[in-house]
């Protein structure tokens, strides 16, 4: 079958198409290739066979070309790190986007829309394991708007076929978002910022696209919410000691106080956002060290069967073979 991905050139969504391409489906990624690393992955895709549409999901008429003749949509694209960006931009993507995304799959006859968003709808998450029902509180513009988009779905069931997936934090081969954890850790320039006994429940890629799938398959998955992340959580700290020995380097024992980090954080935005700069340090990127989450995932594996197969362990061994491959650290 044809399916189709918006946000192809990304982490995800490439590595997405690459395993549905390597399974003989049709492919059509759909997104922008204004990075190096984003043509990159639109050239491993189009390398494997699949087929590369540049466009935004703000275009409307490239969206229509796009899903024409698609069975399954995978919605992925997102604003989501650009923290020198207006709150205004984060709407026109995640929320306008979504509607377009809507709106073309709706036009195109698809059989299912599944909708890529994220664990960041719960806000700080701190207070026990979360599930589906747990209270959504967003405390930045991307959960806001994200979850601005999964409203968007919800009110276009009777129109598609869709499924609402809420993704932890993803991490695996082709990941270059916590390649500078990995570089860092492996070149001894790395120290934890506050206790480092925060949880983070990550998911190794292929876990992930393993539960998009049955996502976009499965009858029981139609209508409903769906948290995917991996086996179980892990400190901070557990995760640095897990990927100093996946480098081969010492574990990190310098560690320094997060409220003037925090404070640095601010006061950066507070200069450079407004300047359209993107700051070098930013609230955002100190979540890593004071955001705690931990999730259950009774109801993805008990209502479409999704088993998380890899430790974290195990995926930050493979992570940094990757790394290595292509002589990234």
């Amino acid at each position: 079958m044809l399916i189709a991905i918006t946000g192809g050139t990304g982490f995800i969504g490439s590595r997405l198409a690459l395993r549905l391409l390597d399974r003989g489906h049709q492919v059509r990624i759909i997104g922008l290739a204004n990075q190096p690393v984003e043509k990159d992955n639109a050239a491993r895709v189009a390398a494997a066979g699949g087929e590369v549409c540049l466009a935004s999901v703000t275009d409307r008429p490239a969206l229509a070309a796009a899903l024409a003749g698609a069975e399954i949509v995978f919605h992925l694209a997102a604003a989501q790190h650009e923290a020198n960006m207006a709150d205004d931009h984060f709407v026109e993507v995640n929320v306008r986007g979504t509607e377009n995304m809507l709106e073309a799959a709706a036009a195109a006859g698809v059989r299912r829309f599944v909708h890529g968003s994220t664990i960041g709808v719960y806000g700080s998450g701190a207070g026990g394991v979360l599930d589906e029902e747990s209270p959504t509180r967003p405390d930045n513009i991307y959960g806001r708007t994200k979850l601005q988009g999964e409203a968007a779905v919800a009110d276009f069931a009777g129109r598609l076929s869709t499924v609402i997936i809420r993704i932890s934090e993803t991490f695996g081969p082709g990941d270059r978002r916590l390649l500078k954890l990995f570089r860092g850790i492996h070149r001894r320039m790395f120290f934890v910022i506050g206790p480092g006994r925060n949880l983070h429940h990550l998911v190794y890629i292929d876990d992930l696209i393993d539960g998009l799938w049955l996502a976009a398959t499965h009858e029981a998955a139609v209508g409903q919410t769906f948290i995917l992340t991996g086996r179980e959580p892990v400190t901070t700290g557990d995760m640095v000691r897990e990927i100093a020995a996946a480098v081969g380097a010492p574990v990190p024992r310098l560690r320094l106080p997060l409220p003037p980090f925090l404070w640095l954080a601010a006061l950066l935005e507070g200069l450079l956002r407004p300047l359209g700069i993107q700051p070098p340090l930013h609230r955002r990127r100190m979540d890593f060290f004071r955001k705690s989450f931990a999730f259950s995932i009774d109801r993805a594996a008990s209502q479409i069967g999704y088993v998380p197969r890899i430790a974290f362990a195990e995926g930050a061994r493979q992570t940094a073979a990757w790394y290595r491959e292509e002589g990234l650290i």
